[in-house]
């Protein structure tokens, strides 16, 4: 199973195997809170889109496309479904505020939906 959840959100043991798949490490949580086992940066949004996109919900259809564009040769997205089919359960951490628009969304559904 695949989930995702805010990095802010108390570590559960349900989480399994805890991803932070943020660029930037997210503001207020000290590594020992996170208790993460991977933090995979290379896997976010490059800066430009990142910064592009600014969590604005009308750009969200076309930064989840150009998003995809981004991990369709990133090496990083290699690392993370090996991740996936190692655990039970992944939770992707992210520090966005919107459950619904965030990049985490669109890797979530990038991985449930690769071949």
């Amino acid at each position: 199973m695949i989930q995702i959840k805010r990095i802010y959100d108390k570590p559960a043991k349900e989480d399994g195997t805890r991803v932070l798949v943020d660029r930037l490490w997210p503001r207020g949580v000290s590594k020992e809170d996170a208790q993460l086992d991977e933090w995979l940066k290379d896997v976010a949004p490059s800066t430009e889109l990142r910064e592009w996109f600014g969590h604005k919900p009308e750009r969200f259809d076309e930064f989840t496309k150009r998003y995809e564009q981004e991990l369709h040769d990133n090496p990083a997205l290699a690392e993370l479904k090996k991740l996936a089919a190692d655990a039970s359960t992944l939770t992707l951490l992210y520090g966005a505020k919107d459950p619904q628009i965030n990049h985490a969304v669109v890797l979530l559904h990038v991985l449930k939906h690769a071949s």
